[in-house]
């Protein structure tokens, strides 16, 4: 039984932390959330809800995942799932900085300070059995390399693109090391989707007729690669542990390539932040 879904990362399963900070980067406004439950935006980056709040729903435990900074919510509601997202953010300090948003560092200590309030509100002993035993999701990466990497010239001139992967790898490792301290038991970790079809750079490769950026897809191959065999590795050296990585990239290729096969309904997600 999974009590809870704890989840860290980006815009992908952001729920509405970038609304309470000082940033342009939010989804406040209309034709996000047209398709929730009020019909109203919510700060999550898609027109309904988002893949954590199915996933949530599918273990039975609520149909939406809260944004932890959101006001209207509190430990009571944080037992049973919470978000720490923040669209636009990266592995790497420098991605956040783009866009002013929160560092992935800060989303772990944002998950101290839940931790904190969870002791107090169920006592040390269910406290930690319930982090023991909720699902850890990351959902992170692509801004790292498409609002940072190929943006700005400062990584590119540190790193040929594979030392950058390994880099953005390391802070993977440590991040779940760090989780593994903290009691998550449970963690599953997304790779990459193919980012060279995603929309904004679709839509930028005018000299390709908006055709997807293969290098950017080879890259996020290469990268989902050394992900796997990396969560391998943890798998094997932290006694207890359960981590699985989630590879989005087959599939969503191919509902870009083929969309008739998932409906006339299939979501519209509006932001690859």
């Amino acid at each position: 039984m999974v009590p809870a879904v704890i989840v860290f990362g980006d815009s992908t399963v952001d729920p509405g932390n970038n609304n309470q900070i000082s940033t342009v980067l939010k989804s406040n406004f209309a034709p996000y959330g047209r398709d929730y439950f009020d019909g109203q935006p919510t700060g999550r980056f898609s027109n309904g809800r988002i893949a954590t709040d199915f996933i949530s729903e599918a273990f039975g435990i609520k149909p939406t995942i809260p944004a932890y900074l959101d006001p209207k919510y509190d430990i009571r509601d944080f037992a049973s799932g919470v978000s720490f997202a923040s669209a636009g953010t990266g592995y790497d300090n420098a991605t956040s900085d783009v866009l002013s948003v929160i560092p992935f560092w800060k989303e772990m200590e944002y998950y101290k300070e839940y931790q904190s309030k969870l002791r107090g509100y169920l006592g040390n002993d269910k406290a930690n059995q319930l982090l023991s035993e909720s699902l850890h999701l990351l959902s992170i990466g692509t801004n790292d390399f498409l609002e940072n990497y190929y943006t700005f010239p400062t990584r590119s001139s540190q790193y040929p693109v594979e030392k950058y992967e390994d880099f953005l790898i390391g802070i993977a490792s440590n991040f779940i090391r760090e989780l593994y301290k903290l009691g998550a038991r449970k963690i599953a970790i997304g790779g990459l989707p193919p980012m060279g079809c995603l929309p904004l750079e679709r839509t930028t490769n005018i000299m390709h007729g908006s055709a997807c950026i293969e290098d950017y897809n080879n890259v996020a191959k290469d990268f989902n690669v050394k992900l796997q065999g990396t969560v391998a590795e943890l798998n094997q050296e932290l006694h207890g542990i359960q981590i699985v990585m989630t590879n989005p990239y087959d599939k969503l290729l191919e509902m870009i390539q083929n969309p008739s096969l998932f409906g006339k309904h299939s979501a519209r997600v509006y932001s690859s932040n």
